[in-house]
């Protein structure tokens, strides 16, 4: 068991209008070289077949979701899609700076339609997996698994989360376009243990959340649980504006979590 605890509680959780603010990574590694050339297929089934995803389960529960938790006022929100990662699923690696999106649902612990309690704003982002930890704080309460992508769809627990995987597979489909163009480096990275917060990263955040977003999605996780190859509700896409105040913190080495 893993010496250093997960953080509990909601004491220093970040909110914003009413919704509870989380950060949450999809955590992958490559099982070929993605580069190889494969001209029979789409570039989507070309890196479904070449990538795989670390998801972890829950508590008395036999479906699987990525690592992701609440964003915390001493961290910032890559930092806490690190923590997540390592607290949750035992893992570090390079973080992507650029979100995959921002989703919205309903906490399993507020089933009240109506109420305004209970919403979450979820920031999703790429972990590229560079060190499997033996041990882990939620060891006793949650496994680890490495799946295709296609099973990943399969035992995903919510629709959101599907949403985001399904941007990641774009992401990654349009980095390796672009290299293979030779237009474009690849996706600005930094290690997990070394998070920072600049003024690139808030333009991005701040793109992101501006105007209508295609991505943004209002699901209810335990009320109305789609079954994994039903149709999909209704998607609401809305603007997401980021706080102000978030990003705005000062880091010091004691903030930076590993």
């Amino acid at each position: 068991m893993s010496s250093v605890l997960a953080r509990t509680g909601r004491h220093r959780q970040r909110y914003e209008n009413n919704f509870r603010l989380v950060s949450g990574c999809i955590p992958y590694r490559i099982t070929e070289d993605i580069n190889d050339e494969d001209h029979s297929s789409s570039s989507n089934t070309h890196i479904e077949n070449k990538i795989q995803v670390l998801m972890v389960s829950s508590p008395d529960r036999d479906d699987r979701v990525f690592p992701k938790g609440g964003w915390e006022d001493d961290e910032t929100v890559l930092e806490a899609a690190c923590r997540e990662a390592f607290e949750e699923a035992g893992v570090k690696g390079t973080l992507g700076e650029t979100p995959l999106g921002v989703w919205e649902f309903r906490s399993k612990s507020r089933q009240n339609m109506c109420s305004l309690e209970g919403g979450c704003r979820g920031y999703m982002f790429a972990l590229e997996v560079t060190e499997e930890l033996d041990t882990w704080p939620e060891q006793q309460n949650r496994d680890r698994e490495w799946l295709n992508i296609k099973e990943a769809f399969r035992v995903c627990r919510y629709e959101w989360m599907r949403r985001a995987l399904e941007q990641f597979l774009r992401v990654m489909a349009s980095d390796k376009d672009d290299d293979d163009d030779g237009t474009v480096g690849k996706e600005a990275v930094v290690p997990a243990d070394e998070v920072v917060v600049d003024d690139q990263i808030m333009n991005q955040m701040s793109e992101l959340s501006s105007g209508e977003y295609d991505d943004h999605e209002n699901t209810l996780e335990d009320l109305i649980e789609p079954e994994p190859c039903g149709p999909r509700p209704a998607m609401i896409s809305m603007p997401m504006p980021l706080p102000s105040p978030v990003l705005s913190l000062p880091l010091s080495s004691s903030n930076v979590r590993s």
